[in-house]
């Protein structure tokens, strides 16, 4: 038996039918080596679940079986009756096990009579054919608990062909694409485990309730990070002293870059973070989808795909900037293109409506304003930011949430780019923009800065869990 209690789980079967990828999925970890070419897992190899340091279970990486009617072949050569069936696995193993010609039967049944259980893979796109019974049948030889699983690869054209016929060996039989097994059934599958071996039970519930509150704790520090990251792009300038007479072309040019990296840096942190809550140590994140050349964060000939529309950015506005059918209307500043709680010209009436949209589009481009003081000891202090422009703060807010959605939904088998997908804030209701646009104005003009910051962090992390429910894509 293995040598410690914890549930391990050995993933066997032929060359190139998913297995590496199941194994990635279930144990989170994308470390495991994922190739197209087939025979890529050469060697067992362990993936322990942990999570803060305790290990929930284990998954066993195995070699692919390829001489399975040979195997079998021998072990009913020496064997007489059913009861002694996994004691000739193990006279096999001994026999075998610097034999090169049975190399990757030995990893792969090794940790099964170890103690391991069985996830015997298949790939649903291809047809279920009589040869691959000889495989099913060692398995069953080794009277460990089991379960199949079909991984639809390319397509489910022949699922209800292998689910027939693994039914005749495999007492549950389930189909679990391990590019798109959303958290809830990699939970179940844990469960149903469960019940295949009493001593797994307890240990197995354990490792849900602890898995359901990691998923818990994810959304919500994701949700904090976003929040952090958002109020950064309210509140954040740069600035620098010249001595009076100096040319101050060169230095607004320095203290633009130095904004805009800030801020570009500022997202990437805050990506990098929310991908190590979800357990993601190398991910290459790409925006190649959306077809832009450069997809950065101040590219505002985007800013459409990832924050409101003009006509949704002025309804949002007029909730934020003043009292919406009392015939004030809203705040727009004339020179930033942004809501300043104060400044500008108040717009009333229709015709302010037609005002506040030109107001919107001539200073759309314009981020964040320029400020110059006066400094006691002479010369002046010049400051850009912060921004002042009322969509930013949802193209931040957008940004942050579609790649915390596509994170969370993303399985560790999966190897491609992160694609990040649009239009990102469609999602939002009318009463949900305004409520932004109010805690956006509020801390950008520090007004309640700190309620609603608050306010802000709980909005995002009912958002960010809603990705679950799928409610908010």
């Amino acid at each position: 038996m293995h040598t410690d209690s914890i549930p391990a789980f050995a993933v066997v079967g032929r060359p190139n039918k998913g297995k590496s990828s199941i194994v990635a999925t279930l144990a989170r970890d994308d470390s495991v080596h994922i190739a197209a070419k087939a025979g890529s897992t050469q060697a067992m190899r362990r993936f322990p679940m942990q999570i803060d340091g305790e290990t929930l279970y284990e998954l066993i990486d195995t070699p692919g079986l390829q001489r399975a009617r040979s195997v079998l072949a021998w072990l009913q050569d020496h064997n007489d009756n059913a009861a002694s069936r996994a004691d000739t696995v193990r006279e096999f193993l001994a026999a075998h096990a610097q034999d090169p010609q049975y190399r990757y039967e030995c990893e792969a049944l090794a940790p099964i009579m170890d103690g391991a259980g069985i996830i015997y893979v298949v790939d649903g796109s291809h047809p279920f054919g009589a040869d691959y019974e000889a495989e099913m049948e060692i398995l069953r030889w080794t009277g460990r608990p089991s379960l199949a699983l079909i991984n639809p690869i390319d397509s489910t054209d022949f699922v209800d062909e292998w689910t027939a016929g693994l039914g005749q060996y495999f007492q549950t039989v389930r189909t679990f694409d391990a590019h798109r097994a959303e958290h809830r059934k990699q939970l179940d599958l844990l469960a149903l485990f469960g019940h295949l071996d009493p001593e797994w039970q307890q240990p197995l519930k354990r490792a849900v309730e602890v898995l359901e509150a990691d998923r818990a704790s994810q959304h919500e520090n994701s949700a904090y990070l976003i929040g952090d990251l958002v109020c950064e792009a309210l509140t954040y300038s740069a600035s620098q002293k010249i001595p009076e007479g100096a040319p101050e072309a060169p230095v607004k040019a320095v203290l633009a870059r130095q904004y805009k990296h800030h801020l570009d840096s500022a997202e990437k942190r805050c990506r990098r973070q929310v991908e190590e809550l979800f357990y993601y140590t190398d991910l290459q994140t790409s925006e190649n989808r959306l077809a832009l050349e450069d997809d950065d964060l101040f590219n505002q000939q985007n800013w459409y795909l990832w924050g409101l529309s003009e006509k949704q950015l002025l309804l949002a506005a007029t909730s934020a900037g003043g009292l919406v059918g009392g015939g004030a209307g809203l705040v727009i500043d004339g020179a930033t293109g942004g809501l300043t709680g104060g400044l500008g010209t108040l717009i009333t009436g229709i015709g302010g409506a037609f005002t506040a949209r030109r107001q919107v589009r001539k200073h759309a481009d314009e981020i964040a304003q320029w400020k110059v003081s006066g400094v006691p000891s002479g010369g002046t202090e010049l400051a850009y930011g912060p921004s002042r422009n009322a969509n930013f703060p949802f193209v931040v807010m957008g940004r942050a949430l579609q790649h915390h959605r596509g994170i969370s939904l993303r399985t560790h088998a999966v190897r491609d780019t992160l694609k990040l997908e649009e239009p990102a804030l469609e999602w939002l209701d009318d009463k949900q923009r305004r409520q932004l646009a109010k805690i956006f104005d509020d801390i950008r003009n520090e007004r309640k800065a700190d309620q609603q910051r608050a306010a802000l962090a709980s909005l995002l992390a009912q958002w960010c869990r809603d990705v679950d429910q799928g409610s908010n894509k």
